[in-house]
């Protein structure tokens, strides 16, 4: 069975340096908030091109301490409205929900499956505060009218990076583009740490003051508490991974572009939508998302003959039980992704002839 992604392999590549990285942490006596943290926070602030980066427990935590911290700060309040689109993982809702916000999901461009400036504009109203563009897949969002959009009425930018590491627009990379972003190194995205990771990165030192203390119980010095926090760290284990990782990433994403640009150019099969991108450096291909009719039987089809995919995603967040609230919208675009993507292997380990057989085997499918 070619595996949808290989984790075993990814890490046995970086095995040496990882463990020698572990050993590190480990003779050093110190496990949580020590010099690896610091050292992987300089590191991937300066990868990013932000000021500042505040490693935290996992991705949702990134995009909840994010709006925690700024109602905090004043600039949100309870009942507020974040726009988000409709698609995306439940996590992104969650942060928002977990805040006492109120998400606003919108629709996404059927090509690209990000917001739109024109979508966004429609869902305005008077509780607005923040967008929260999900770089879906691995593609950045066209944060360039979406900012307009920000600055025209005020509202915050939170971008959603969770896949997206590297991926960049003309000179900057995500994360660097909006008021402040949440990433989550969960072990299968790009940059993924061997455990539970994330980091918020932002050029607003008030904001990276705040979200460091929250994370630390609300700490601004031992046994002072400024806020009521959280414990929310990255610890020294997982950041010392992070920073072997680091060092491949953009080995790792130029590999996958390489399947990306392979199966674009080489799948060709009227049952199967391809992604719409340019090849450019605004892609990192965390996922290779096709749309099929009759989804179930296009697995069981690749499945039969020993190739694993995924669904990203099967359930839309407003279908959830988790968000019953959610559930009047009236979003059939959305709907209409969420029964036909389905997710290619696209491991930056998957073999030469493990690519060719995909293709070799999608260009055969006919339904039934």
């Amino acid at each position: 069975m070619i595996p949808f992604l290989d984790l075993k392999a990814i890490n046995q590549q970086y095995q040496k340096e990882l463990k020698e990285a572990c050993a590190r942490v480990i003779d050093s006596g110190w496990y949580i908030m020590g010099n690896e943290l610091a050292a992987f926070e300089q590191e991937f602030a300066a990868y990013c091109g932000t000021k500042y980066c505040i490693g935290v427990a996992n991705g949702l935590d990134a995009l909840t301490l994010t709006l925690r911290a700024w109602k905090e700060m004043g600039k949100l309040q309870d009942g507020d409205e974040v726009i988000v689109q409709a698609n995306t993982y439940i996590a992104s809702v969650l942060a928002i929900t977990e805040n006492n916000l109120k998400p606003v999901l919108v629709e996404p461009d059927t090509c690209t499956y990000n917001l739109t400036a024109d979508n966004i504009r429609q869902a305005i109203t008077s509780k607005t505060k923040v967008i929260l563009p999900v770089h879906l897949y691995g593609l950045i969002s066209p944060m360039e009218e979406i900012l307009d959009v920000a600055k025209e009425h005020k509202l915050l930018v939170l971008e959603d990076c969770a896949q997206s590491h590297g991926a960049m627009l003309g000179v900057k990379k995500c994360g660097n583009l909006g008021d402040a972003a949440g990433f989550s190194f969960y072990p299968g995205k790009n940059l993924g740490a061997l455990g539970d990771a994330g980091a918020i990165t932002t050029n607003d030192k008030e904001l990276a003051d705040v979200i460091s203390a929250i994370r630390n119980y609300g700490s601004v010095e031992k046994y002072l508490n400024k806020f009521k926090g959280v414990n929310s760290r990255l610890d020294e284990i997982q950041a010392a991974m992070l920073r072997v990782k680091l060092t491949h990433l953009e080995n790792d994403v130029y590999k996958r572009k390489i399947i990306a640009n392979n199966y674009s150019k080489k799948i060709k099969n009227s049952h199967i939508k391809l992604p719409t991108y340019i090849c450019d450096k605004s892609h990192v291909f965390h996922l290779y998302v096709i749309q099929v009719e009759n989804r179930e039987e296009f697995i069981e089809y690749c499945e039969n003959r020993h190739i694993s995919l995924g669904v990203h995603y099967p359930t839309a967040p407003h279908h959830q039980d988790a968000l019953k609230e959610l559930q009047y919208a009236n979003l059939p675009l959305t709907e209409n992704l969420h029964q036909k993507v389905v997710s290619l292997p696209i491991s930056p380990t998957l073999t030469e002839s493990d690519m060719s057989y995909i293709i070799d085997t999608i260009n055969k499918y006919k339904p039934l």
